[in-house]
């Protein structure tokens, strides 16, 4: 058997030629591109409703708290009512609203770099 013989090694004045892209191919890129940011509006809505939904139920939770911290309170997990106390719920509902703030502004970032930095136009430059 013979061994197959390296490819050529392009010369450093070769220029590589490019290829523009089919309009088919710009209009697939395009539209996935698009299908992206539909997919982050759509998650940071949900997300912003869970977030007012969490604010609204920590208010409730913290005037309870300062009421009567031994209260009865019962928290969703995994389907199955858990009963705590206020006081032991409030600073776990606190720290789960933080995160989602975090969560929101990451993909709000992540939303506006896609978007300003020509996202839909960054190929179609040829």
């Amino acid at each position: 058997m013979s061994a197959a013989a390296p490819p050529p090694v392009p010369s450093p004045s070769t220029k590589p030629t490019t290829v523009k892209p089919s309009e088919a191919e710009l209009t697939n890129t395009f539209r996935s591109r698009q299908s992206e940011l539909q997919a982050l509006v759509s998650k940071l809505t949900e997300l912003e409703r869970e977030q007012d939904e969490h604010a609204l139920v920590l208010e409730t939770i913290t005037q309870a708290n300062s009421a009567n911290p031994d209260r009865k309170c019962f928290k969703l997990v995994g389907g199955i009512l858990v009963e705590r106390t206020v006081k032991d719920i409030e600073p776990e509902l606190s720290e789960r609203l933080t995160q989602i703030k975090e969560i929101i502004d990451t993909l709000m970032k992540e939303y506006k770099k896609k978007v300003c930095l020509g996202f839909f136009l960054r190929d179609w430059d040829s």
